[in-house]
């Protein structure tokens, strides 16, 4: 079973070069904010750049510090680095969590059918069209002080729909195909005919939701940040941008406080859309003949 996930996933990857372009930039970016503690220990010294007046005030880009300092004294490199680790974190677990949720209520939804796909896909629905941001604001404005997990899984609330709208349509689609009905035929179980028989031809779908997931929780939370709302003692991608904005940095010349979580929010996008637009070409003959892969 596991051989042959890692031979679809395999091909799959071999499949598009641009899927392969994404998975690249996503992986350089992972090991961006991995190397983080050894990267920040060296701007340091020893000491924590990240502290409050750990350095003089708006120092400009230098070979000491290649990105400056911020109002606060505080190296904005090591800063960026921090903010990688932490929106990438945040879109992991509101990615994983929301995808979990959304493929179990697709599954459900469309592999029984009847009245509870019915249920299931109306209060599916009911979620896709309500306005998450407001109440993301609203949920911010009374849990400030939270961690991680608990931003992460704010986050999942709004995001496993649109996961479970896209892969129950798929489900639909393969429960009448003639493997299935031969392994229902053979009396196999329902879990053992979802895990063997439709998981694998899945894999692509579940990778779009969990990409799409992931992308729209890291932007929520830049979201939140931008206008105030964020969680308080986290530092991300959209705190740095927030503090730019807030302190006229541009003006200042701190550029880099600004133009850092930018292009690194920017060149992300971009990934996770060429994972979008690979697995697309792979998976879709239409899309492949006219992309000529």
């Amino acid at each position: 079973m596991i051989i042959k996930f890692l031979v679809a996933i395999g091909r799959t990857i071999t499949g598009s070069p641009k899927l392969l372009a994404g998975l690249i930039i996503i992986a350089a970016m992972v090991l961006f904010a991995l190397s983080g503690p050894l990267i920040v220990g060296a701007i340091g010294q020893g000491a924590d750049p990240v502290e409050i007046a750990a350095y003089k005030k708006w120092l400009r880009p230098s070979g000491a510090h290649p990105f400056g300092t911020d109002q606060f004294g505080r190296d904005v490199l090591a800063m960026v680095v921090k903010g990688t680790g932490v929106s990438l974190q945040i879109g992991a677990i509101a990615g994983v969590i929301s995808t979990v949720a959304g493929v179990i209520v697709a599954f459900i939804a469309g592999y029984k059918g009847g009245w509870v796909d019915s249920v299931l896909s109306t209060f599916t629905g009911i979620l896709l069209v309500i306005p998450t941001f407001p109440l993301l604001i609203a949920l911010s404005a009374y849990t400030r002080e939270v961690t991680l997990f608990q931003v992460g899984l704010m986050l999942s609330i709004f995001a496993w729909p649109f996961a479970a709208k896209t892969i129950r349509s798929q489900v639909l689609s393969l429960r009448s195909r003639p493997y299935v009905e031969l392994a229902k035929v053979s009396k196999a179980r329902d879990l053992e005919i979802i895990v063997k028989e439709l998981l694998p031809n899945l894999l692509p779908y579940i990778g779009v939701g969990f990409a799409n997931s992931a992308l729209g929780a890291i932007f929520g939370l830049i979201g939140l940040e931008v206008i105030g709302l964020g969680p308080s003692g986290v530092i991300d991608l959209g705190h740095l941008i927030f503090n730019a904005i807030n302190t006229g940095a541009l003006t200042l010349g701190a550029w880099p406080m600004f133009v850092a979580p930018i292009g690194l929010l920017t060149l992300l996008f971009a990934a996770l859309n060429l994972i979008n637009i690979g697995l697309e070409e792979v998976y879709n003959p239409r899309l492949r003949s006219v992309a000529g892969v």
